[in-house]
């Protein structure tokens, strides 16, 4: 079982060392126009349960949910665990913090 936090210095070094990671991004598409970490998939939270397949993600792959700032992705991340998919984890602070201490570059808002 994956952990249900994962810090973005965490998911950072696990991109850089080529872990094979799903990135749902559960934001609404107007915030993912904006910004958004490179491979996300946007699915807005209300969507997740009629929209999202986990296993789309493939077989071995884990995945992060990502919000602005961490709070609908854990509850993306509790609902996936309450369907049985144990290899997925909320990204701590979001893209807000993602922004902030990995991609500076990136827009915000």
């Amino acid at each position: 079982m994956a952990e249900l936090e994962l810090s973005v210095e965490d998911l950072a070094a696990r991109r850089a060392a080529g872990d094979d990671l799903f990135l749902l991004d559960v934001r609404e598409p107007w915030e993912f126009e904006i910004c958004r970490i490179e491979g996300a998939v946007n699915i807005p939270l209300g969507r997740v349960p009629a929209d999202f397949d986990p296993a789309r993600a493939g077989a071995g792959q884990n995945i992060v949910v990502i919000c602005h700032h961490g709070m609908r992705s854990l509850r993306a991340t509790l609902w996936l665990r309450g369907q049985g998919v144990t290899s997925c984890s909320n990204l701590t602070g979001g893209i807000d913090r993602w922004a902030a201490v990995v991609e500076p570059t990136m827009a915000r808002y």
